[in-house]
């Protein structure tokens, strides 16, 4: 679901958790773009670059992009990754990207594509674009590009919003033991996307996913024993399972691991530590770990007291949609 903390005290629907796209503006009247806009429009591809090579990179990105997704890496983060993937493969950005307009035979390069136009790389950013495109992908049966239309469908914000659809997505997902797929059903059934509240069956999917070690769906389970979610309290095992998934280097994770030791829960207080992990969890573009450790600058919690520390990473925070961040901001400045 998207780059926000999964769980927070004050939720509510326009905080969902997004495992991928994080879609910053209003997406409208998709349904009306014609695709022949997106059609291939360069033929010059550089001789060097083979086109088998380039398929084989083409199916490895987006594996590796979902690889990504099932661990919820913050999107900021995911993108740097593809980034870094291509020149570690010394691929010039944009023959690849002219391979993908002048190759559009397959989900995978359909589904990338449209990730790079979503994304701005290669490219101008063109969310409508891209959002076509995933549809394309979705309909020739690519997990990917269905995990980015569940959330899509997911975010409040988007006026294309459909909780049903979204639901139905990510159960199908579930289904095909996805674990983006079944930690993202957990969510559902947790607050009611799409369908009834039930903790019971949140806490059955998390404990699911859980088993197969997946990092998030460790973290969420660590979150349904700190709040009696589909079972009694326990922070013990919550500290425990936290600790399971920071270990796994799920930033989210870091993040409420953190927070354990910043107040004692399931451990003893410890605010270096607290401080060691909001910051390791931050420099992995955790926005709630970026809010918290401008907190503990600003208060001098734990630390040395540092205001210009405070603002930057408040600001940090706040440009990846943050709200408390957000808020913050103007009392900082």
């Amino acid at each position: 679901m998207s780059d926000k903390q999964l769980h927070s005290e004050n939720f509510n629907s326009s905080d969902i958790y997004i495992s991928s796209q994080v879609f910053s503006q209003i997406i409208q009247n998709f349904d009306n773009l014609n695709i022949k806009e997106i059609e291939p429009t360069t033929k010059n591809i550089n001789k060097n670059i083979y086109e088998g090579d380039l398929s084989i990179v083409i199916d490895e990105l987006v594996d590796f992009i979902f690889k990504e997704l099932n661990e919820a890496v913050n999107n900021k983060l995911m993108k740097q990754n593809v980034l870094n993937y291509i020149i570690k493969h010394k691929i010039i950005l944009q023959e690849i990207y002219d391979w993908l307009l002048n190759n559009q035979n397959n989900s995978n390069s359909i589904y990338l594509l449209g990730y790079f136009i979503y994304n701005g790389i290669g490219t101008d950013s063109n969310s409508q674009k891209a959002i076509k495109l995933y549809h394309k992908a979705a309909e020739l049966e690519n997990i990917v590009a269905q995990i980015v239309l569940a959330d899509l469908y997911s975010l409040e914000k988007n006026a294309d919003k459909n909780y049903d659809k979204a639901f139905k997505l990510y159960k199908k997902l579930a289904e095909g033991g996805h674990a983006c797929g079944i930690n993202n059903l957990g969510f559902c059934y947790e607050y009611g996307i799409g369908t009834n509240i039930n903790k019971q069956k949140a806490f059955e999917l998390y404990q699911k996913v859980a088993d197969l070690g997946n990092s998030t769906g460790i973290c969420n389970l660590g979150w349904c024993y700190y709040s009696g979610i589909g079972i009694n309290v326990n922070m013990q095992k919550a500290f425990e399972l936290f600790q399971k998934s920071a270990d796994l280097g799920n930033s989210i994770g870091m993040s409420y691991l953190g927070w354990c030791f910043l107040y004692g829960i399931g451990t003893n207080i410890d605010k270096q530590k607290a401080f060691e992990l909001y910051q390791k969890a931050a420099n992995l573009e955790n926005d709630v770990a970026q809010y918290n450790l401008s907190s503990m600058y600003e208060n001098g919690d734990g630390i040395e007291k540092n205001m210009d520390q405070a603002i930057y990473w408040c600001e940090k925070s706040a440009e990846q949609g943050n709200k408390g961040a957000q808020n913050k901001l103007k009392e900082l400045k």
